[in-house]
């Protein structure tokens, strides 16, 4: 029998592997480097991967350029399902909105710009290549 089944139910885990086992982090040398980064704070404070999380911490991850605020409400050191995962945490509806807004922004950023539907023909690249020689006159 193994150390880990004769402790029974963990209360506490290190933070790279909690992240890791609810699909923050793809992998758990990813979410070490997101960590020592100060991509992700704990209670409001950066923190080192050996940082222990216990159910009632306040998370911050940063992950492109979202942030999230999340309560951790349970521990787990193995990666397993996606809805098992999602179920070790709740985000709050303050940091849920505040990325949904950031999110429709870029989307309107996005709007004015219409990518070309296929590539410039070998006239046009001449053309662009001409105007792109004008701007160094």
């Amino acid at each position: 029998m193994s150390e880990a089944t004769a402790r029974g139910p963990q209360d506490s885990v290190r933070l790279d592997v909690w992240l890791w086992a609810t699909r923050w982090f793809k992998t758990r040398a990813l979410a070490k480097t997101q960590i020592e980064a100060h991509r992700v704070h704990v209670d409001g404070q950066p923190c080192k991967p050996s940082r222990a999380v216990r159910a009632g911490m306040k998370l911050s991850i940063e992950r492109s350029g979202d942030r999230h605020e999340i309560e951790v409400l349970g521990v787990a050191d193995t990666r397993g399902p996606a809805p098992v995962a999602q179920a070790l945490y709740s985000e709050s509806e303050a940091s849920r909105t505040r990325r949904l807004e950031a999110a429709a922004l870029r989307a309107a950023d996005r709007a004015g710009y219409q990518a070309p539907e296929s590539k410039p023909s070998k006239r046009a690249r001449r053309l662009i290549r001409a105007l792109g020689d004008l701007e160094m006159l």
